[in-house]
């Protein structure tokens, strides 16, 4: 198995709003689509930006475009102050005129090669991009937050040529005072089921919790994007200890609901513990 390269950390000076963050508490928010606002260690994070309102359309690419069928929970301009985000990679569903109008162009985004190009034509100063398997992090205070990308497929076959590349995510969650990880959790990106999935639970045997992309999108009539059904097969085979499924029921172009993968999980008795948000909803622990 490759060997991730790291970058060396960046450290971030204090919060204006420190006051207001619980380091020792994650706490979990879904805006919709795979868009989540994450806030743990005293750093706050967003992933793949969509704020694109109910009957808007957004471009998929060689003149596809998708009706989106909900309301973001949150406007853009109603979020706290973002210490960077997290990209899965450029597509209009993830990162889309909103955001690239509306977010700082000085914010650091870690994110695909492919995704920093067309970031940085879109007069974005601090794309981060990463390699499968490499790291880059972030300190604050007595907390360190690193990304490492993991392998994604967002297509079979000659298809893949057609769609931007992905990454999955790992977040883990370090005391800087003792060296101690005390959370990992897994972003899937927009993936199929794949053989090299399978490095996933070598590397990160514990996983504490898992954002799962679903929707069973489907382009052409080809399936892009994990269903009720290997959504479940993702999470047998990662075995995190628990999940929160997002991307789904937002769009046309995701054909297979939420309840597909409900449905499947129990009759898998997955035992992966599942946390089903509402958009606007959020789910909260202690590291």
């Amino acid at each position: 198995m490759p060997s991730p390269s790291n970058r060396s950390s960046e450290v971030l000076p204090p919060r204006d709003d420190a006051a207001g963050l619980d380091p020792e508490e994650v706490t979990i928010t879904w805006i919709g689509t795979a868009t989540v606002l994450l806030r743990l260690g005293g750093f706050v994070v967003l992933t793949d930006p969509n704020f694109l309102h109910q009957g808007d359309h957004v471009a998929l690419g060689y003149g596809l475009r998708s009706r989106r069928l909900t309301e973001p929970a949150m406007e853009l301009g109603e979020l706290p102050e973002i210490d960077f985000v997290i990209l899965s990679h450029h597509h209009g569903d993830h990162f889309d005129e909103v955001a690239a109008a509306g977010l700082d162009k000085d914010l650091p985004i870690v994110t695909t090669g492919h995704a920093a190009r067309k970031l940085r034509r879109q007069g974005f100063t601090r794309p981060i991009e990463l390699d499968t398997w490499a790291s880059t992090s972030f300190e604050r205070g007595d907390w360190e937050l690193s990304i490492t990308a993991l392998p994604a497929q967002h297509a079979p076959g000659v298809l893949r040529r057609a769609l931007p590349p992905v990454m999955g995510s790992m977040v883990e969650l370090k005391r800087t005072t003792t060296g101690s990880t005390e959370l990992h959790l897994y972003i899937s990106g927009d993936t199929l089921l794949h053989d090299d999935l399978a490095a996933i639970p070598e590397r990160y045997p514990s996983i504490d919790m898992a954002l799962l992309h679903l929707g069973g999108t489907r382009v052409l009539g080809v399936m892009v994007t994990l269903d009720g059904r290997d959504g479940v097969r993702a999470l047998e085979l990662i075995r995190p200890e628990h999940a929160i499924p997002i991307h789904h029921g937002d769009y046309t172009v995701f054909k297979s609901p939420l309840s597909d993968f409900l449905d499947a999980a129990r009759n898998a008795h997955l035992a992966t513990e599942l946390h089903v948000l509402d958009r606007g909803e959020s789910h909260r622990f202690r590291v």
